[in-house]
């Protein structure tokens, strides 16, 4: 027996799973993660923290990770509360949540792609209808366009990416802004790359009083060096939360998790240390790949995106050879590369000018 064999929906046959190659190499540029690995401080706080929690294992988690979700808050600032955010396994797990409430069968959502992939993946998963809209030919989304394609379709969910992902670029809040404005439904602007942006960058946190059906999610995983914890949040109106408890499975994070999370909040200036030093990598990556003909999209983010390959294929197995493993993702004649140490990017240079 087979997949094909199994009675399972008609909607997820022919699909393949998400998942970026994991491959065994010395220089891993693929996943966007923060390559700075936990100071050990944090390391031996989180293990005491651990110790102390595992006298308890035999206990349900907090149900609603109060005091996480307190810490959270207080870490996003703009006066928000904890009532007015969520956390989940992942910003992932957020974003399913926020579909099993507000999507699901008759309901639509919609992204303007390329964007982030599971995206689509999620919204099928819910039983929910997808609806691409286009980007400009440079990545961008145009107010009016973006707000004619959403009253053409009338989605319940509008996902926006800032800074995008695969391109890199955030967004306006103009935009944004158009978008609220157009959207009869919820407009979900994802935000796991917000600490990478450049300076003055707005958020899509100061629109959250105006505009009760906004929510902004965030991440872990990136800036914060804890993808192995998974942990994602949103904020939003207090009703919005409200909805989520709803559909949210119980016990659902861990207390482990939770410990693990709280103890990096306590740690955030050292965590977020790095971020300055990502960024000045990724704009001497941009410089760099400019600097040898190639065409680059502003990135407000930990990675780059950057083409045009009429063979893109060959110049990512290129690369493999030579150690190095980049993504294949987006447009079809773009390649992604995640910002890494400065020995990382190094040897992506090295690596470049032999496949180039």
């Amino acid at each position: 027996m087979n997949l094909d064999d199994l009675p399972i929906r008609d909607d997820l046959r022919g699909k393949t799973p998400y998942g970026a190659p994991q491959i065994d190499v010395p220089v891993r540029l693929n996943t966007n993660e923060n390559p700075y690995p936990p100071s050990p401080e944090l390391v031996a706080d989180l293990a005491a923290e651990v110790a102390a929690g595992a006298a308890t294992l035999n206990r349900y988690p907090d149900r609603d990770a109060l005091a996480l979700r307190a810490d959270l808050a207080a870490y996003l600032g703009h006066g928000l509360t904890s009532d007015q955010v969520w956390a989940a396994n992942g910003s992932n797990e957020v974003l399913q949540q926020i579909l099993q409430a507000f999507g699901g069968h008759g309901r639509s959502a919609m992204g303007f792609e390329p964007s982030y992939s599971m995206h689509p993946i999620i919204t099928t998963g819910t039983n929910t209808a997808w609806v691409r809209a286009a980007r400009e030919e440079d990545f961008s989304l145009d107010p009016g366009r973006a707000a004619a394609a959403i009253e053409e379709h009338d989605p319940d969910v509008v996902f926006l990416t800032s800074p995008n992902n695969p391109t890199g670029t955030a967004q306006p809040l103009e935009t944004i802004k158009a978008v609220l404005a157009a959207a009869r439904g919820m407009v979900v602007v994802d935000e796991a790359y917000a600490e990478f942006a450049r300076e003055g960058t707005p958020s899509a946190l100061t629109l959250l009083p105006e505009h009760p059906r906004l929510i902004v999610t965030r991440t872990m995983s990136k800036a914060f060096a804890m993808a192995g914890t998974r942990l994602g949040y949103l904020a939003a109106h207090p009703a919005v939360v409200q909805a989520l408890l709803l559909v949210r499975l119980p016990y659902h994070l861990s207390t482990l998790t939770q410990t693990a999370a709280r103890v990096a909040l306590r740690h955030r200036e050292d965590l977020l240390g790095t971020v300055a030093a990502l960024r000045a990598e990724r704009d001497a990556t941009v410089a760099w790949l400019r600097d040898k003909g190639l065409t680059v999209a502003d990135s407000d983010a930990n990675f780059v995106l950057f083409g045009r390959f009429p063979d893109r294929r060959r110049v990512w197995e290129g690369l493999l050879e030579h150690g190095v493993l980049i993504r294949e993702v987006g447009p079809p004649e773009w390649l992604r590369v995640s910002i890494g140490t400065g020995e990382e990017m190094a040897a992506f240079r090295a690596a470049m000018e032999e496949v180039l």
